[in-house]
């Protein structure tokens, strides 16, 4: 492992924007620096590489979920704790992990007392999370796949600082910083979309960093994105549209991309029966893009399932049995981590109302008790337990040993 826990305990990682275009990471020691960003992934039991994995090992991580019907929770982090909370259930699930950060996780995670102007916080804030992830990732013994979220047109400065941030890091390291991002145009014409997400796969397939997009609209709300109001046959994309995507970006990188077609999928949290799913689209695009190109393949395009909240357990399967490898999870793992804090606060409120006195006695010392890393650790304890869940939903539990 490069990481040493002496390079561990040094390492001063500093993220900073050059006029906005250059973003580089550096430390105190160029030795604790380099161990900080890149960090040798070891084998599983499996096989599969433990750490960040990018490029080929991602693929071969892709092809086992889709071969063995299973999907990988990717949860949106903001913190350190959220991302260690994740690193945590994977690694009790046995599973492979996708942290992902929003545009807006990613400048929450530098600190909301900077302004993000030209949106170098957000990828400053970014890169932070990347670099605390390889950090750390080894110490799990899981595949861990690093990603960012929704990208619309308009943080495409955000995309274009990460995408330079990472054809450096491949510079120096031969692989991206992180393993994939997404880019979200379905709210542009289908063929700008295509055009962009064209341009941009090219780029990234040069550095082994895969492409996510989407087509159609997911409803509901997500990191500052409404779309509660959207026309309900937006919800729904048709086999020739993901056809299209298909044709578009398969000559470009083939396999190296992955779609987020719509089946009525909504951002949020509802109860189940709220939301109308319908995976069976996904099914009938699998067999059309079959049979249009003549394929052997049975599952030809990698799908990711958005909007999961309120889905049943028997729909989320129903979507991976037709090609989902991945599942977002954002508002469910937000509950939990604040659950969590709340269960911890009611369980010690005697001896949270001051610094000193609780009901062993009046002059008893409190600081155990209000110590964040007390009260945080039961956030990210209520967060593993959540994630469990999803794992189970996923098909995912021992997903390494099948």
């Amino acid at each position: 492992m490069a990481l040493s826990m002496a390079a561990t305990s040094c390492m001063s990682a500093k993220v900073s924007a050059f006029n906005g275009k250059t973003v580089q990471a550096k430390s105190v020691k160029a030795q604790a620096a380099r161990g900080a960003l890149k960090v040798e992934a070891s084998a599983t039991s499996t096989g599969f590489k433990s750490g960040v994995v990018t490029g080929k090992d991602f693929l071969k991580i892709l092809d086992h979920a889709r071969d063995n019907e299973y999907a990988i929770p990717a949860v949106n982090c903001t913190m350190s704790p959220v991302t260690n909370a994740c690193l945590e259930a994977a690694k009790t699930a046995n599973a492979p992990i996708m942290i992902q950060f929003s545009n807006g996780g990613g400048y929450y995670n530098i600190g909301k007392g900077v302004k993000n102007e030209n949106q170098k916080a957000a990828i400053a804030g970014s890169i932070a999370g990347a670099l605390h992830v390889r950090a750390v990732a080894e110490f799990y013994g899981v595949p861990v796949i690093l990603h960012t979220d929704h990208c619309a047109k308009k943080l495409l400065p955000w995309f274009d600082g990460l995408l330079e941030a990472n054809e450096d890091y491949y510079s120096k390291y031969g692989e991206p910083l992180f393993t994939s991002h997404m880019l979200d145009l379905s709210e542009e014409p289908m063929e700008e979309n295509l055009d962009i997400c064209k341009k941009y796969l090219k780029r990234m397939a040069a550095i082994d960093c895969f492409l996510e997009m989407e087509i159609g609209i997911t409803g509901g709300e997500e990191d500052g994105v409404d779309n509660s109001d959207a026309n309900p046959e937006d919800l729904y994309s048709s086999p020739e549209e993901i056809y299209d995507v298909y044709k578009a970006l398969e000559p470009i990188a083939p396999g190296f991309y992955s779609i987020a077609a719509a089946f009525g999928n909504v951002h949020g949290v509802y109860k189940p029966g709220n939301v109308k799913l319908t995976p069976s689209i996904l099914g009938a695009s699998q067999k059309y893009i079959r049979e249009k190109e003549g394929l052997e393949a049975d599952k030809p395009v990698y799908f990711v399932f958005h909007g999961g909240s309120g889905s049943s357990r028997a729909e989320i399967r129903e979507a991976i049995s037709y090609g989902v490898i991945k599942m977002n999870i954002d508002t469910d793992t937000q509950w939990s981590f604040w659950d969590g804090v709340r269960d911890y606060y009611q369980k010690f409120e005697g001896y949270l109302q001051g610094q000193i006195g609780n009901p062993e006695g009046e002059d008893k010392p409190n600081k155990n008790k209000y110590d964040p890393r007390a009260w945080i650790r039961s956030a990210e304890l209520a967060t593993v337990k959540r994630l469990m869940v999803a794992y189970e939903d996923l098909n995912a539990i021992d997903a390494l040993s099948k």
